[in-house]
């Protein structure tokens, strides 16, 4: 992290765009260097298995050479989904009892919520790949040293680094006998509090022993970050449902609000200094179903009107109703053929190839 973009192209980027090269069935590769991360997007054929292809990446990258990138440096790839996988947009806020928004809550209790309950059961959810944390701050401890404090007690910034490391850590030494019963023996040691990392010993002088909190300061603070969620202007934390490659997005989308009912009683709430009790809820951001729906009504509209519409002008062309019928039915006989055509050879009707049917009514 904070490598400038030509650091990442050089150390990164370039080495594994040379040794994806002999991935079979690759069409091109595509390489983005940013500040702090890469990202490459690799192409295959056409007709390649998309689950396939991913293994051939991931075997790719377990056989990597020793050396070819930095230490700490380790690709990953990403959901098992299409870029048209974005299906639900939601973010996290404080309700009152009407479902009137309140205040309350800081940006960084939104996002722990966000990151260690919802978005764990939305990922449980059958069908999604991924639930991705947008906004807010994430929590951490920080540590700001004193230069002057850290010189004037010969302490250097690796003792530091060091001295927190060594303190949050549990030791296990195995097992005693005492009267035939065995004891597990624990060394507890993980930091709980602030005043852990405080009381933390950086070096002994003199037998004295320096901790952290003589040459420096710690308390929680905010992780940096590179982008923000914006709602109606104002900063919000909400996060983003990526549905899997190959899934009903609809199906998932009902899934997930039955879900979401289910978690909001659990979620967190408190009351404010005026005496309103907020309530934390998921409000829905964008949710792909409404298209979907208003996709298929247009569909069936269409497909109704359109074979209306021919009855009457085969009807006067003809002067013969059973013929006008016989030929009518070609427009809803097509397209039930075209969608046992699409279930054979496992076409998916997304919303091009929908809207690809309702043009096609027309032509016929």
């Amino acid at each position: 992290m904070g490598r400038s973009p030509q650091d990442v192209e050089d150390q990164i980027t370039y080495p594994l765009t040379v040794s994806l090269l002999g991935l079979p069935q690759v069409k091109t590769i595509r390489s983005y260097s940013m500040f702090g991360f890469s990202t490459i997007l690799i192409i295959f054929e056409d007709d390649v298995e998309f689950y396939w292809s991913r293994s051939r990446i991931l075997e790719k990258l377990n056989s990597l050479p020793s050396g070819t990138l930095p230490d700490g440096v380790q690709p990953a790839l990403g959901p098992d989904a299409t870029a048209l996988g974005q299906i639900f947009w939601y973010t996290i806020e404080g309700l009152d009892a009407e479902g009137e928004p309140t205040g309350g809550w800081d940006l960084h209790e939104l996002r722990t919520v966000q990151d260690w309950y919802v978005r764990y059961a939305l990922m449980s959810v059958s069908g999604v790949s991924e639930v991705a944390s947008i906004g807010g701050f994430v929590q951490e401890y920080q540590i700001d040293v004193d230069p002057d404090a850290m010189r004037a007690h010969g302490v250097k910034l690796q003792q530091v680094f060091q001295a927190v490391q060594r303190s949050n850590i549990d030791v296990g030494a195995r097992s005693i006998e005492v009267n035939r019963v065995e004891y597990v023996i624990r060394g507890l040691g993980f930091i709980e509090s602030l005043e852990d990392i405080e009381h933390s010993v950086v070096k002994m002088k003199d037998n004295v022993p320096i901790y952290i909190k003589d040459v420096g300061e710690v308390h929680l603070g905010p992780a940096g970050r590179r982008g923000a969620l914006d709602k109606a202007g104002a900063e919000a934390v909400g996060g983003v449902v990526v549905v899997r490659y190959g899934e009903n997005p609809l199906a998932t989308i009902n899934r997930l609000k039955e879900k979401i009912a289910e978690i909001s009683p659990g979620l967190p709430k408190k009351t404010l200094e005026d005496g309103t009790v907020s309530q934390l809820r998921i409000v829905p951001f964008y949710d792909r179903s409404g298209l979907i729906y208003e996709t298929l009504g247009t569909l069936s509209d269409a497909l109704i009107d359109e074979i209306f519409v021919t009855m009457i002008v085969i009807l006067l062309m003809v002067m013969h109703l059973r013929s006008s019928l016989l030929i009518s039915a070609m427009l809803p006989l097509s397209v039930l053929m075209t969608f046992i055509a699409m279930k054979v050879f496992d076409v998916e009707a997304n919303l091009v190839a929908l809207s690809g049917i309702a043009i096609a009514i027309g032509s016929m």
